[in-house]
């Protein structure tokens, strides 16, 4: 279940990309922003990566890679990266390798170019390059942070444990919405009004849980995770001077239990119809009695929102009465985990260590800590992510690249017009409508035209804990003062530096930072039909967000309403079903009792699905009637699905695949290579994909949505 406390292992998610926090935004990959902060490795040092994009093959596949002995119509993911696969080890520092992970590294390596190159200063006068210096020269300095120790979070342990009953402890649930590490029952963010996108609202969902999913807790095949974690709590508890550890822990573990029994499942969180519950705070207060809701927001700085957007509603009555019931000494245990769990990345090396080898490596199955500048990179990016992208685009975002984005974008759009009006399943009334939705998408291409204003961050030279906490606040800040007032249209949810993309239902606009514009997803020098595959497929895949499960109740204001026809939503549903039903079937050799869930994965699988078909559509318009060229012995149509499938190159240990099953609203990329491509005819076409090939669907029980 997603987090929505802002803590500081979330930092690059809550401060990066700020309007990211909402499930209102679909993303091409799970990152949303850059990797997590420390979710990844500590060695000091190294030499720089390099700076410069890869380049795949001379024409945009890397045909060395393949595997040409494999049938496509068996295994397109292998035939297309199987030479790769068997010849590419997963770095120690890393649970999961690919496409995504190589970018990510480029644009790592481009980042620390820059921060390290920044002049040391006063950071009160000097300006951003300044302050981002010394929030990164504070995290490297490890013999200062090893001299600290636990120091840094002394003060809010005391607080914790100078509680003298549950009103109190509201208070530091709220503390914590602001960046004040620790943890509460209910979170919080601002974000645009689902049912009134011109202006910001309060939105509150469950929270709670230290494991990343409520059915870690709850199912018995997760029993050595929960186990596991037990452990964790009491080391956390114990280096942070809490007495009775381990007793201490067993409470703990037995506390999220009971709030993982209260909370919605993930598939029922994604559900918008469901989670758009709007109320006063005294409605709030009346629904959910046991917890003192005045205290909590004038703690958070939110008790001026006059309307509260409630996610999980039946969940909050339950979180309120586990709070009542629950005895002080345990709430005070669970919040001094929390305390010291979030603020663990910044401490010495104990800390370090700890939430590393449960959460990183016992977890995800990481062998190694990434090296310490890789983390103090994303902790400076977490805090002035828009500010280091400023200078980013300067040096890595050619005009050029823009402008063939902008053709791409726009052909796009013409095929999903094209395959709109020719859908035989949807009436001309909900067709109208469509229309209009997709004639109103916005599209923001490589970087804001307008950057964010650190003027008012406070950073100081060697102190890194409070600069990470002052940056969460201010962060926090930013957001909470906009309750009530219109929208910035012109923001967005991710800085250049980032490798990713969205597409946001409430603004109704795709978004495309700079950093995913590179090979293998965009090769401006590349053949048109790889091209039209890979970030083809990237932006169908955005647009066909807005017209996923989830996506198409909202029309083209972005506001959340029902324009469909009763029928035509009871015909996409059927076909939606039928897309879940393939992806649960598909099997994991190395999980045998993991599979995906193909209602949390709804949204993206159909995204998937849209994109590899609108990527093909564009691609045949921009043909103009002439023959696609022959290159290399593969047609162009067999390129395109080829630049698709090389997108997705993906590797996994065990243990983080499993993490990526339960948790991931994406299948993982090995599957994502070949499952839409089911459903497409002209992929049987392309490679003579025929029954008794073990990826054959028969045509009448082929997928067709848009």
């Amino acid at each position: 279940m997603k987090s929505l406390r802002l803590t500081v292992s979330a930092l690059a998610l809550a401060i990066a990309a700020p309007a990211l926090a909402s499930d209102d935004h679909q993303c091409i990959d799970d990152a949303c922003t850059m990797l997590s902060l420390f979710d990844q490795p500590a060695v000091s040092g190294g030499a720089p990566a390099s700076t410069e994009a890869t380049k795949m093959g001379t024409w945009g596949i890397d045909t060395a890679g393949m595997d040409k002995t494999v049938k496509p119509g068996d295994d397109f993911f292998a035939y297309v990266n199987g030479t790769w696969a068997k010849n590419t080890p997963i770095p120690a520092d890393r649970s999961s390798y690919g496409g995504f992970a190589v970018l990510r590294d480029l644009s790592e390596a481009r980042t620390r170019q820059l921060v390290e190159g920044y002049k040391a200063g006063n950071p009160a006068k000097d300006g951003d390059q300044a302050k981002v210096s010394a929030i990164y020269r504070g995290f490297m300095d490890e013999a200062a942070i090893e001299k600290l120790d636990a120091k840094p979070i002394q003060p809010k342990i005391a607080a914790v444990r100078a509680v003298k009953n549950k009103d109190q402890m509201a208070r530091l649930m709220g503390e914590a919405l602001g960046g004040g590490f620790g943890g509460s029952f209910f979170g919080s963010f601002v974000n645009d009004d689902s049912k009134n996108p011109d202006y910001y609202v309060l939105y509150m969902g469950q929270s709670g849980l230290g494991l990343s999913d409520r059915e870690l807790y709850l199912q018995e095949k997760f029993a050595p995770q929960k186990t596991r974690y037990q452990q964790y709590v009491a080391q956390m508890l114990g280096m942070a001077g809490w007495a009775n550890a381990d007793a201490a822990a067993a409470k703990v573990v037995a506390l999220e239990t009971q709030i993982a029994n209260a909370h919605w499942t993930r598939a029922e969180s994604r559900n918008r119809d469901k989670t758009y519950n709007p109320m006063t705070q005294a409605q709030l207060a009346s629904m959910a009695p046991g917890f003192n809701w005045a205290t909590f927001m004038k703690a958070g700085g939110i008790s001026k929102a006059e309307k509260v957007v409630v996610s999980q509603n039946t969940a909050f009555p339950k979180l309120a009465q586990i709070f009542a019931a629950t005895d002080l000494e345990t709430l005070k245990a669970w919040q001094a985990f929390h305390i010291a769990d979030d603020a663990s990345p910044l401490l010495s090396k104990r800390f370090v260590d700890a939430n590393f080898e449960f959460r990183q490596k016992f977890l995800n199955g990481q062998p190694e800590q990434r090296d310490r500048w890789k983390r103090g990179i994303a902790v400076a990016e977490g805090a002035m992510g828009e500010a280091i992208g400023r200078d980013y685009v300067k040096l890595y975002y050619p005009p050029e690249s823009k402008a063939k984005m902008d053709k791409l974008v726009a052909d796009l759009r013409v095929a999903m017009r094209k395959r709109i009006e020719g859908l035989q399943w949807m009436s001309p009334a909900t067709k109208v409508q469509a229309l209009d939705k997709l004639q109103s998408f916005g599209l923001k291409i490589g970087h804001p035209d307008e950057w964010r204003d650190y003027s008012g961050l406070a950073v100081r030279n060697g102190d890194l804990f409070g600069n990470v906490e002052r940056a969460a606040k201010f962060e926090w800040d930013f957001r909470r003062n906009r309750l009530g007032q219109k929208v910035d249209e012109a923001e967005w949810g991710m800085t250049p530096q980032t490798v990713n993309a969205y597409y946001s239902p409430v603004k109704n606009e795709i978004v495309f930072p700079a950093a995913i514009l590179q090979p293998p997803f965009f090769d401006p020098d590349a053949d048109p039909a790889v091209n039209y595959g890979a970030i083809g497929g990237v932006i169908g895949h955005e647009i066909s967000h807005g017209f996923d499960d989830q996506g198409r109740k909202s029309d083209g204001r972005g506001i959340l309403r029902d324009w469909w026809t009763a029928e035509d939503a009871a015909k996409f549903e059927a076909q939606a079903t039928k897309l879940g039903a393939q992806y649960e079937a598909y099997d994991f050799p190395t999980l045998p009792d993991m599979h995906i869930n193909g209602r949390v994965a709804m949204g993206e699988n159909i995204g998937d699905l849209g994109g590899v078909l609108l990527g093909l559509e564009a691609y045949r318009t921009s043909l103009a009637g002439k023959p696609a060229p022959v290159i290399d012995g593969f047609t162009g149509e067999q390129r395109l699905f080829m630049g698709w499938a090389q997108v997705w190159r993906t590797l996994w240990r065990d243990d983080a695949l499993r993490q990526q099953i339960i948790n991931g609203p994406h299948s993982p990329g090995q599957i994502r290579a070949f499952a839409p491509l089911r459903n497409v005819d002209a992929w049987y076409e392309a490679f003579n994909v025929k029954p008794g090939d073990k990826n054959y669907v028969a045509p009448e029980d082929r997928v067709r949505i848009w």
